[in-house]
């Protein structure tokens, strides 16, 4: 009705635009936090000559050594596993209505990493080792996610369940993910305690979430699985939406609610399954992050979940860099550093949810 005047696509324009410019902030920052991250380590490169490399103008044999073989594909790895497990988590928290939904609070990465050790273990999908930078190779990556995926669904469909309980809160949904975690932490206990003290060991450490294991054809693997999962849930942004507004609502509008929980839950299971069978268990991102965004952008999906996929890449990248770094020469597990910063933020939720 005001079309004639401006008013409303000016204030509209004005709204996309401030979207916008927070995203491009957020991929400057990424950019920039990736050119730092391969720049620092042992043996410093500076960031001109990171430049040269990646633009194909060779610094020196070993520059490029470093920067190609070493510490590009652990960047890179860091930025897909965060995009992964953050937008994971956004979308658990709309299509399940949980603001304390994510992988890791709802137990499926716990249920993921006892199927990938599980298929390690018994089903002899990857190589234990004693050292710590190669304590577990894949082998049979197929096998060893499928195993994952497939434990990963069945917490997936406890939760759906639970979901769909007449007067099921956050609270109960959580709990229930706190028991389904300690459920398969207990399974992977009982695998450890049959293991011998090689594989223990390599299994202890595996269970760290840790970026630097992952070689250029993990990466591949993972950026694949990420993307099209990405893909898929920016193609329903207004189903999340409408989601977001109500069940009836969003079946008011056309939305077939129950099938849109229950694929988002299978997509974001699989993403996690990959995640966890090469990575290991890496906590809280999927909590943390969409909650950082919805500060900063607002609940409309088709700028959140872009939002959060930069959030997540650059957040579990500045963390991985800083674990690299903070107790040199010993590398500490990004899944250690991530865990100090969401358990504060997770225990605040439950607190704010239990006053409300």
């Amino acid at each position: 009705m005001h079309l004639e005047d401006g008013h409303i696509p000016a204030e509209y324009t004005r709204y996309i635009g401030r979207k916008l410019a927070i995203l491009t902030i957020l991929a400057l920052l990424l950019i920039g936090a990736l050119l730092v991250a391969i720049s620092l380590g042992a043996a410093h490169v500076s960031i001109p000559d990171v430049v040269k490399s990646l633009l194909g103008m060779s610094v020196s044999k070993r520059t490029d050594i470093i920067i190609w073989q070493i510490r590009l594909p652990q960047a890179l790895t860091a930025m897909v596993a965060g995009s992964g497990l953050a937008i994971a988590g956004a979308v658990m928290q709309s299509i399940l209505r949980n603001p304390l939904g994510s992988p890791f609070t709802l137990g499926i990465s716990h249920a993921a990493a006892f199927g990938a050790a599980f298929s390690v273990m018994l089903l002899g999908s990857g190589v234990m080792g004693s050292s710590q930078a190669g304590s577990i190779s894949i082998t049979n990556p197929y096998l060893t996610t499928g195993a994952a995926f497939i434990c990963s669904l069945l917490a997936t469909g406890m939760i759906i369940a639970v979901s769909r309980l007449r007067g099921a809160t956050p609270e109960t949904m959580i709990l229930t993910g706190v028991a389904l975690g300690a459920l398969f932490t207990a399974g992977t206990m009982f695998l450890q305690f049959f293991a011998d003290d090689v594989q223990l060991a390599a299994m202890v450490f595996w269970t760290f979430g840790d970026t630097a294991r992952a070689s250029w054809n993990e990466l591949g693997i993972l950026t694949g699985v990420t993307t099209l999962a990405s893909l898929y849930f920016m193609a329903n942004v207004w189903n999340y939406n409408a989601i977001d507004a109500g069940d009836e609502t969003a079946r008011g509008l056309g939305v077939r609610v129950d099938s849109m929980r229950i694929a988002g839950m299978l997509v974001t299971s699989l993403v996690t399954a990959v995640i966890i069978a090469y990575l290991g268990i890496i906590g809280f991102v999927g909590l943390v992050v969409p909650h950082m965004v919805r500060r900063i952008l607002g609940g409309d999906h088709r700028f959140l979940l872009p939002a959060t996929i930069l959030l997540g890449a650059l957040l579990l990248l500045v963390s991985d860099t800083v674990a690299r770094l903070i107790l040199a020469p010993h590398i500490l597990p990004v899944s250690v550093l991530t865990a100090f910063m969401g358990a504060p933020l997770f225990m605040y939720l439950i607190i704010r949810g239990y006053k409300k």
